[in-house]
């Protein structure tokens, strides 16, 4: 992420526990080749809270939960494995890190950054499936890049020469 592009992402997390959780996996994934939006909804309807590509058109995904309780309230986080090649949970230091099903992904995060605890098994999508996630993500991107661009734009902007 390059040219405020991060504190345009920072301006756009909720100011809560789930929102700080995804602040620092974002900025995780961004220091591991990856970029990420937030809040993606899938082929199946179901939002993944982070969908993130690296630069090799793996996908992946993390569901970020804030609490136990958040945590065995859901039981959708299967629904999303369909959709990426490795399938991650977010948690701050302080969740209890044996809850976390041992066939995905672990990455404890805060604000400021986070860390991959134990590694994702790779379940790679096939080619079609794979051009769909990506074209999601990529039109989810730049429809919130173009949004943010035009924010606050009144026709009083525009230079008449």
């Amino acid at each position: 992420m390059q040219d405020g592009s991060l504190s345009q992402l920072d301006a756009s997390l909720p100011p809560s526990r789930a929102g700080e959780i995804a602040r620092g996996t974002l900025r995780l994934l961004a220091g591991l080749g990856y970029c990420g939006v937030t809040e993606m909804t899938l082929a199946n309807n179901r939002r993944a809270d982070i969908a993130a590509v690296s630069p090799a058109g793996e996908i992946a995904m993390v569901e970020i939960k804030s609490s136990v309780s958040d945590f065995r309230s859901d039981s959708k986080w299967r629904d999303y494995m369909p959709f990426c090649d490795r399938f991650y949970f977010a948690v701050m230091a302080d969740f209890p890190q044996d809850l976390i099903p041992v066939e995905t992904g672990l990455i404890v995060a805060d604000a400021f950054g986070g860390a991959v605890i134990r590694e994702a098994v790779a379940d790679k999508l096939s080619g079609a499936r794979r051009k769909a996630v990506t074209l999601r993500l990529a039109r989810l991107a730049a429809a919130r890049l173009q949004a943010g661009q035009d924010a606050g734009w009144t026709a009083a902007r525009v230079s008449h020469t």
